[in-house]
């Protein structure tokens, strides 16, 4: 009962562990993430029926997803945070511990959606858009991974919504301070809002046919997060680095650019994207309600 009253005035992690039964601990982190796919596959399932797509073809789609995007998201995190690993490789499978990048996970699984669509000669941007609105809702919740482990916060502030940082988390320089910025809930938010978005873009296709141009979606989250992802990533204290540069804001950056650039290509030069089948394949498949993807 104390805990919860505490938990109640004070905003701070109760710790990474649910519980553990000898050397087996269930981590909050985990389990987030072990969510998130759940519910972003039914998500995209749910949305596939919507758009006469077949849903099990989405799903076959989040097993490659999950190959691909975890162990990049991972190793993207490693490989810029490789002075912490050196001389203990034996954490850099513990992705229970934490530490992995979105931008590896969207990178990785990019390439496993490339692959998948080129086997199932498929379309990846209409792919792209039904896997787009999990994917927001993944990120939204599996920054409360973050919040558990008491990582991803940002510098430190007297704000109402002030996190409580336990003094072993607290970065070199700041371990007088005990409350920060808790960006990973400011990411959680935005996520959410940008989840909002697509599902109105969504929705708003389906009542007027195909004046939402295939691999909109998709480009909208790209911008739409990494819009969010800029502002944010100013804010934290633990950001991947290169020299003095932020890595997150710059990919940002380029994100921004590419999703607009392709905006500009979809509805300005009224062009389709470069796609892993060919317009007439497209068409093909667009004729049967079976696999119209």
């Amino acid at each position: 009962m104390t805990g919860i009253t505490i938990l109640a005035w004070q905003f701070q992690s109760p710790g990474p562990i649910i519980f553990q039964v000898g050397n087996l601990a269930i981590r909050w982190y985990g389990l987030l993430i072990a969510s998130a796919v759940i519910i972003g596959v039914s998500l995209s399932q749910y949305l596939a029926k919507k758009r006469d797509v077949d849903a099990e073809l989405v799903a076959d789609f989040a097993i490659w997803g999950v190959i691909g995007a975890l162990p990049c998201a991972r190793l993207y995190y490693v490989l810029f945070q490789w002075q912490s690993y050196a001389n203990r490789p034996e954490d850099i499978i513990a992705i229970w511990k934490g530490g992995i990048a979105i931008h590896g996970a969207i990178l990785g699984g990019a390439i496993a959606g490339l692959i998948f669509s080129k086997l199932n000669r498929i379309s990846f941007w209409q792919l792209a858009d039904l896997v787009a609105p999990s994917l927001i809702l993944g990120q939204a919740i599996g920054r409360w991974g973050n919040f558990f482990n008491s990582e991803a916060f940002g510098a430190p502030t007297d704000l109402p919504w002030k996190v409580f940082i336990p003094r072993a988390s607290r970065p070199y320089g700041l371990v007088n301070y005990e409350y920060f910025h808790p960006t990973f809930l400011y990411e959680s938010i935005w996520n959410l809002g940008v989840l909002g978005l697509l599902l109105c873009l969504f929705f708003w296709g389906l009542k007027n046919g195909d004046r939402l141009k295939t691999g909109t979606i998709f480009l909208v989250y790209w911008v739409s997060y990494s819009l969010g992802r800029v502002w944010i990533e100013g804010l934290r204290t633990d950001s991947l680095m290169i020299g003095g540069l932020r890595i997150a804001q710059l990919v940002s950056l380029t994100g921004i650019t590419l999703g607009l650039l392709g905006l500009v290509w979809l509805y300005v030069l009224k062009r389709r994207l470069p796609d892993v089948i060919s317009q007439r394949d497209m068409r093909d498949k667009e004729k049967s309600p079976e696999t119209n993807l």
